[in-house]
């Protein structure tokens, strides 16, 4: 059986199942639940003063059927005393010591204030700090979380002031609202952090009541922006995930976060360059016990693939993943329909024919029975017949050799520069 341990920036778990901070690891009830059920660790929910939530402060987005494909919360970090925290991370320590406890801070950013919060939760055996500047909400017209996560120059001193008393590993919890994620990565780096996590909460509006005309969620009848996460951030955590686990310059550990429902979600995070994972919506739709199929999921494809750990997959398609202008333009796929399988619902040839490029084409075979067929001459190989088709199988993308040596944009930007060159 492969071995699952998990070691971030010389924070160890049993697994690379971690919860996220967040209002899972609210407690220590909750946190040694978790830890009963098989969490590998924990990122507390965020100390600093304690605050006033408001209700409500969750709402979700259901799509075609699908509860909670996309979550939003307004809640901030923890109201509870940060004396009443502590003592629970101490006892739950002391029952758990070989799970991971790392706790995720947050206060204004003031060099005194970091190092007093620091202390005060080193003292009580955490394994790890995280620092939280990615909170888009509450917090951040405070002047922290994503007001400061936003601000490079920011990372870098707040990370510097929590290292100059750390003991334990810091990781930066980075924001995604922010044009390019690796520049507050690498000032992160720059301040000395162990390791960063990536991503936190996106900015975002959950819905309208289209019969009320009230926002959702609302507070007494006024709405606000909140944080987005759940399986919709996904595609988005993986993008922000790859640009920093292919810089240099980030050249520590990453914590993957983002929408990580199923144990085939953390193996992409990880090939993506993530050494472990984070989960909150996915425990707060289903419950802690999902981890149980997530190690089994995890343990079992491991041993498929041949591999001895976990930790042979970290970064393994950080490789495969570039910019644009890198990409092979002469490299040619078609849509390929499997007549045998097609069920003719025409979605595929709809779909060409009013939104893409014209290349499905409706026959009729000698017994009156329909087909479709590809012309593929036409064809661009743009994948949507096969997105919408809803039968697998039914429609692939092969590959269509047409002689043509591999040139991408920045090759044909090259050629033609050294082109003007030989003729001036």
């Amino acid at each position: 059986m492969a071995d699952l341990y998990s070691n971030l920036a010389g924070i160890s778990s049993p697994n690379p199942f971690w919860l996220a901070s967040a209002p899972p690891t609210n407690s220590g009830y909750q946190v040694q639940r978790a830890f009963e059920a098989g969490w590998g660790g924990a990122v507390w929910k965020t100390l600093g003063e304690p605050i006033i939530n408001s209700t409500s402060r969750f709402a979700a987005v259901h799509f075609n059927g699908q509860r909670v494909a996309g979550f939003n919360n307004i809640e901030l970090i923890s109201d509870r005393p940060l004396e009443t925290n502590l003592r629970e991370i101490e006892e739950t320590k002391k029952r758990f010591p070989n799970h991971a406890i790392v706790a995720s801070l947050m206060v204004e950013p003031q060099q005194e204030k970091w190092h007093e919060i620091v202390k005060k939760v080193e003292a009580v055996g955490v394994d790890g700090l995280e620092l939280n500047f990615g909170c888009p909400h509450g917090m951040a017209e405070r002047g922290m979380g994503a007001a400061s996560g936003q601000v490079p120059e920011l990372v870098r001193k707040q990370t510097e002031w929590a290292k100059e008393v750390a003991q334990t590993p810091v990781i930066v919890k980075l924001t995604p609202n922010i044009t390019d994620i690796t520049v507050t990565a690498e000032s992160a780096v720059q301040g000395g952090a162990d390791a960063v996590s990536m991503i936190n909460t996106i900015n975002s509006l959950a819905g309208v009541d289209i019969h009320s005309w009230q926002t959702i969620p609302n507070v007494d009848g006024l709405g606000t922006h909140g944080g987005y996460c759940g399986p919709a951030v996904k595609p988005i955590a993986l993008h922000m995930l790859g640009d920093c686990a292919r810089n240099a310059r980030v050249n520590v550990p990453i914590s993957g976060i983002g929408g990580i429902s199923t144990w085939q979600d953390a193996v992409e995070f990880m090939l993506m360059g993530a050494t472990n994972v984070q989960v909150c919506t996915a425990a707060m739709h289903h419950g802690f016990r999902i981890v149980e199929d997530m190690i089994d999921g995890l343990s079992t494809y491991l041993d498929n693939k041949g591999l001895a750990s976990v930790r042979e997959l970290t970064g393994k398609s950080v490789q495969m993943y570039s910019d644009w202008g890198n990409v092979n333009l002469n490299h040619q796929v078609v849509a390929n329909i499997h007549t045998d399988v097609c069920i003719n619902c025409n979605k595929c040839h709809i779909a060409c024919e009013d939104t893409a490029h014209q290349c499905i084409e409706r026959f009729v075979d000698g017994n009156g029975a329909p087909y479709l067929k590809v012309n593929e001459e036409e064809c661009v190989g743009c994948n949507l017949c096969a997105i919408v088709c809803p039968v697998d199988g039914a429609i692939d993308m092969v590959v269509k050799e047409n002689g043509l040596p591999p040139m991408s944009w920045n090759d044909r930007q090259s050629a033609m520069a050294s082109m003007r060159a030989s003729q001036s």
